[in-house]
């Protein structure tokens, strides 16, 4: 909690050029912009999910076969419902204004 990960979503939205309000999805689970080449990206946070089952039928595995961007806080919630392959960014907390940014492609 708190490293930023929506603060990096939001920088990402900005680069692609995501013209929607970006925001947390903390409530809505789900949240979908549209970026300026006309594509998707969708934002997940997964916080308030239980477990996988809960996921699916909240449409998340629909939307992460979707083939649109799919930027998903907590993945560890549902691991098995990841894609292969899947990007991995990992934020760490050096202190109040740096973070560590981390990003892995699992075999």
């Amino acid at each position: 909690m708190g490293t930023g990960k929506t603060t990096f979503v939001h920088a990402l939205c900005d680069e692609l050029g995501v013209k929607d309000a970006v925001g947390s999805p903390t409530f809505s689970i789900i949240n979908q912009y549209q970026m300026a080449d006309g594509k998707i990206l969708y934002h997940l946070d997964l916080y308030r999910i239980n477990d996988e089952e809960e996921a699916i039928q909240a449409g998340i595995e629909d939307v992460l076969y979707s083939g649109d961007y799919c930027m998903v806080e907590w993945p560890e919630k549902i691991p098995v419902l990841l894609p292969d392959g899947a990007l991995r960014v990992h934020l760490e907390t050096i202190d109040e204004l740096k973070r560590r940014i981390r990003i892995t492609i699992p075999e």
